[in-house]
């Protein structure tokens, strides 16, 4: 069990990790955290009363969404210094974090109710990835099921445009071009097809409502422009053409798809991002046998995949991991990746076949 001492280092923790992924004012706002958060607002106390685990609960993020938010909204011209370059003194952020702490506690406590959803679009880049090494096996035609599809950008998949080291998949004219930094081998050049893209999540963001989007903008760390120009792009393909999501519980969601009638020659897919940590370790146990189930089902004419992009805590790395059915190959690491898709690292074959995703559950959130 947690206790104040190490939820206080889990802010350090998310410091060196916005450090590391160079974003040095979301890391000076969780260093600041670290020492400014005091039991003068509840939202202090149940900060360092926090029972779970505080890094794998993200609870420096929870924190630091609700902050953002708050320079986003204009309502503390303090807080927007340190959430820009005009405050840097350590002292002064601590003191300016303390006073918002207080001043602005019931608009900051419903930040901690729940993870952050991130939903970032850039993600995608690892899935296709995946995707492009399943089509190389089964085909182009792909039936697509996601979990914790947040508000559903990733379910944008088939629209948008993205360039892998040269490998050109999805729509030249989509509004969202996603080209990260490539490095090293470059995946399969192979047609792919998406006939269909459903996702579930928990909770998911309803993007219809202004309050949604700007959650999920709150989310996205200050340093990263990039990133919040695409988010805003992605939003408004969402409102232009609509996603299939629903809410419910993953693993019953995931059960009841994969009972369902399959069309011949198209390759049903279970894909996640950075969601695989948030799931109770039963919820985690059934999918992994349901999934086995209908692999042990699966023919070449109804394919299954497993296309999943999440954080290996034991290696401190971001990896993409493919499993097919029919097959005897084992879940195989075939790249790696940023947290948020800024550069992806393509493997080469024999591939690592040790499946820490599929072992660990609790991992850092970004």
């Amino acid at each position: 069990m947690a206790n104040e001492t190490a939820n206080r280092a889990a802010f350090d923790i998310q410091a060196g990790y916005c450090a590391a992924m160079d974003a040095p004012i979301t890391a000076r706002v969780c260093t600041g955290l670290a020492e400014s958060i005091d039991r003068d607002s509840e939202t202090g106390r149940r900060t360092l009363d926090w029972s779970g685990e505080p890094v794998a609960d993200a609870l420096a993020l929870r924190l630091v969404g609700g902050l953002h938010a708050l320079h986003r909204a204009e309502v503390d011209p303090a807080l927007a210094a340190v959430f820009s370059r005009a405050e840097t003194d350590p002292t002064r952020v601590v003191a300016t974090l303390k006073a918002t702490l207080i001043a602005h506690d019931s608009a900051l406590l419903p930040w901690l109710d729940g993870p952050p959803q991130t939903n970032e679009a850039g993600r995608s880049a690892g899935l296709m990835t995946g995707l492009l090494h399943l089509a190389t096996r089964y085909g182009a035609k792909f039936e697509v099921l996601e979990i914790g599809s947040s508000a559903g950008l990733n379910l944008l998949i088939d629209r948008y445009r993205f360039d892998l080291g040269g490998v050109m998949v999805g729509p030249a004219g989509s509004p969202v071009k996603i080209r990260p930094e490539w490095r090293d081998k470059t995946p399969p050049d192979v047609a792919v097809e998406i006939e269909s893209a459903r996702g579930v999540d928990i909770h998911p963001l309803d993007l219809s409502e202004p309050a949604a989007g700007t959650r999920l903008a709150a989310y996205v760390w200050v340093d990263a422009v990039e990133r919040q120009a695409r988010l805003a792009a992605a939003i408004a393909m969402v409102h232009d053409g609509g996603v299939d999501l629903v809410e419910g519980d993953a693993a019953d969601w995931v059960e009841a798809r994969l009972a369902e009638p399959q069309p011949d020659g198209v390759t049903r897919v279970l894909m996640h991002s950075v969601v695989w940590q948030y799931l109770p370790a039963t919820s985690r146990e059934r999918i992994r046998v349901a999934m086995d189930a209908a692999g042990a089902r699966a023919t070449v004419e109804r394919p299954l995949g497993w296309v999943m992009m999440e954080p290996n805590r034991d290696l401190h790395r971001h990896e993409v991991r493919v499993r097919g059915w029919p097959g005897e190959r084992p879940m195989e690491l075939v790249a790696l990746t940023h947290a948020h898709g800024a550069w992806v690292e393509g493997l080469s074959a024999p591939y690592e076949t040790r499946d820490y995703v599929m072992r660990r559950g609790a991992y850092e959130k970004d």
